[in-house]
């Protein structure tokens, strides 16, 4: 079987000599326009620090961390995979007040390009016992509300990153996992590629279940990690999606 170069093939196999072909070969014939992300959240990874899971985290370009892990894991990331990152806060990284991530960039109230794409991230959780980096609606709301001039000016938003979800998708009812309505709205208008959260502790036999669609918006749990390979164009679209199953 033959494909042209930079033809948009999705493989996936839990087989290690499989997994060994396709690699190779998606190095071959890889979009040069294309980026490659790791998302993590929650929970550390041991699979993520070992040689033996090196070939499956080359050539990623980017880490986006949606938060709850310590600085500590993630700035060890930096130095194993090379590559750099953005990150938000969680309700339980109290921590990053004093103590962030050495090396990585927060994206909490921000909208950073990043080889051609526009990244969103807000922080934390709903607002449950009055901690650090927990918010109410009415508070997140007007965080979003006050981006708006920016995000118009920037050209809109291709990857929203965040802790909490959206209200209703991967979300639960008590308080504390409870998801954010206005980020409905935010979705609605801006139309995001990607929405990637944290927060809703929960593990995968296939990468498909972490998806929701929502519109042209793939609502994504990144619990544990995931890897996102994405156009670095503004008009992104995804190529492929991997995870390791169980997590």
């Amino acid at each position: 079987m033959f494909f042209k170069p930079g033809s948009k093939v999705k493989f996936s196999s839990y087989f290690w000599e499989e997994k060994f072909t396709i690699i190779i070969f998606y190095k071959t014939v890889k979009n040069e326009n294309s980026l490659k992300i790791l998302t993590v959240s929650d929970v550390v990874e041991p699979t993520l620090g070992q040689p033996s899971g090196k070939r499956q985290f080359e050539g990623i370009d980017l880490i986006i961390s949606c938060g709850d892990l310590p600085p500590e894991y993630l700035s060890s990331l930096i130095d194993s995979i090379k590559a750099p990152l953005y990150y938000v806060g969680g309700n339980h990284d109290i921590r990053y007040k004093d103590k962030p991530p050495q090396g990585g960039l927060n994206l909490h109230g921000r909208l950073i390009p990043f080889e051609g794409i526009n990244i969103l991230g807000l922080e934390g959780s709903h607002w449950y016992n009055g901690g650090p980096y927990q918010y109410t609606e009415v508070q997140m709301r007007s965080i979003i509300r006050r981006l708006g001039p920016k995000l118009w000016w920037r050209g809109g938003i291709d990857v929203v990153v965040t802790h909490a979800p959206p209200r209703h998708i991967h979300d639960a009812e008590d308080h504390c996992h409870r998801g954010f309505e206005c980020y409905h709205r935010l979705i609605k208008k801006y139309q995001p590629h990607y929405f990637i959260h944290g927060h809703i502790h929960r593990t995968f036999d296939d990468p498909a279940d972490r998806v929701t669609v929502v519109g042209k918006t793939k609502v994504v749990n990144t619990y544990g990690y995931n890897i996102l390979e994405i156009e670095n164009s503004r008009n992104a679209e995804s190529i492929g999606e991997h995870s390791t199953p169980g997590r």
